[in-house]
């Protein structure tokens, strides 16, 4: 029974090296791919980055990783922020007066050429913000996402190496372990 148990522990443990190596694997990959495909887009900082990221980025760099991504993400907001003088996209109203503020009120809105109210451009700034800046995000997410799976790897990894080492040498005997020998020290009657 104990030798099934050994082979137990063997193919556990395989399992575990395999699953760990495979890990591994899947994180680097998925680490580069996400570095890849932020430099794909030629992402480049604005002159301004470097004060608003308290020097996490310099203007002109190339944005290649996720926490550059990140860091750019927050750079737009603050631009579509100062665009729409510190109004978010529910803030504003759907469409402009003939004056230029926004308004809710179709019936107050200014009309195009067709007749139709005319859009609020700056809230429809926003969603193209809103959409960029979720993109950079994620892309950070996905950085901390493969390097978490990378180092879940290397923890399935040594735990697959640390049971086969403990199955072969407790189940089937097939390593020994050192040992240290201890003297025991005897007084004498005398003392």
């Amino acid at each position: 029974m104990k030798k099934w148990f050994g082979y137990g522990g063997i193919a556990a443990s395989v399992i575990l090296v395999a699953f760990g190596i495979g890990a591994i694997v899947i994180g680097v990959n998925g680490y580069n791919t996400v570095r890849d495909e932020i430099t794909a887009q030629n992402i480049t900082a604005t002159d301004d980055a470097a004060e608003l990221t308290d020097g996490a980025l310099q203007p002109g760099q190339a944005i290649t990783t996720g926490a550059e991504a990140r860091a750019f993400a927050d750079v737009m907001e603050h631009h579509t922020l100062k665009a729409t003088e510190g109004k978010r996209y529910a803030e504003m109203g759907r469409y402009l007066t003939p004056s230029g503020t926004d308004t809710n009120d179709e019936a107050l809105a200014a009309k195009g050429p067709t007749g139709q109210p005319v859009e609020n451009g700056l809230r429809n700034m926003w969603v193209t913000e809103t959409a960029l800046t979720t993109a950079l995000n994620t892309s950070f997410f996905a950085e901390r996402v493969a390097v978490f799976s990378i180092v879940m790897g290397v923890a399935l990894l040594l735990t697959g190496i640390g049971f086969l080492v403990l199955t072969l040498g407790g189940a089937l005997g097939l390593v020994t372990l050192p040992t240290r020998s201890t003297k025991v020290h005897t007084a004498s009657a005398a003392t």
